[in-house]
């Protein structure tokens, strides 16, 4: 909803697998394209198929796990793997708390760095080609044209009002006030890597269990 209030539009259409956590988008796109007068309007500006036969998308997740969360998901496994995160409420907000910017700010940077590179135009196949960011801008050099529908402001009112947005807290209010007192009193650095950040989970795990 951040970018459809940014561009004040919403796509033509969508496109997703049958994954419960799309049916929220499902009725949003369909309540904004409620009225349109074209052939894919209302309930036909959502469709739906299997993740397998959208090749793009899943290029994307194995670029997308490549590049970055698959080092995240072994660094994690084995912080459990050696008996430092039970899955609890203090060790979940733990981690959100040590790594939850340091994951977002790695996420920007690979989605910046996707949507610069080019993607190579193929002899086999009719799809589009060139980079990202310049191909949904301009459109026309490509021979295609803008498919954004123009929205009302109180339409994107409506939606936004269905919606939670991420907290200005990357964890429990609780637990992060608590570890900001104890980073203070510690004069423990935030941490800018995943080392840095593993050092201060185990520190402030340390102190907390203490005090339990």
């Amino acid at each position: 909803m951040q970018t459809v209030r940014k561009e004040m539009g919403c796509p033509r259409v969508i496109r997703s697998d049958f994954g419960t956590e799309n049916n929220t988008v499902r009725q949003m796109q369909q309540f904004l394209r409620r009225n349109g007068d074209d052939p894919l309007a209302s309930e036909k500006s959502f469709m739906q198929g299997t993740s397998q036969h959208n090749q793009r998308i899943e290029s994307w997740w194995g670029v997308l796990r490549k590049h970055s969360i698959q080092f995240w998901l072994n660094m994690f496994g084995q912080v459990k793997d050696q008996g430092h995160f039970t899955g609890d409420h203090l060790d979940k907000s733990l981690l959100q708390f040590c790594f939850m910017n340091l994951i977002q700010e790695e996420l920007d940077k690979v989605a910046k760095e996707w949507n610069a590179h080019r993607i190579s135009k193929s002899r086999n196949q009719c799809g589009p080609f060139g980079r990202p960011n310049v191909m949904y801008r301009t459109p026309q050099v490509y021979g295609t044209q803008d498919f954004l529908v123009p929205l009302e402001n109180d339409e994107v009112e409506v939606c936004e009002e269905e919606c939670t947005f991420k907290s200005q807290y990357p964890c429990d209010r609780d637990v992060f006030d608590l570890c900001s007192i104890l980073m203070t009193e510690e004069q423990l650095p935030v941490p800018q890597n995943s080392e840095e950040g593993l050092n201060l989970y185990h520190t402030l795990r340390m102190h907390l269990l203490r005090m339990i």
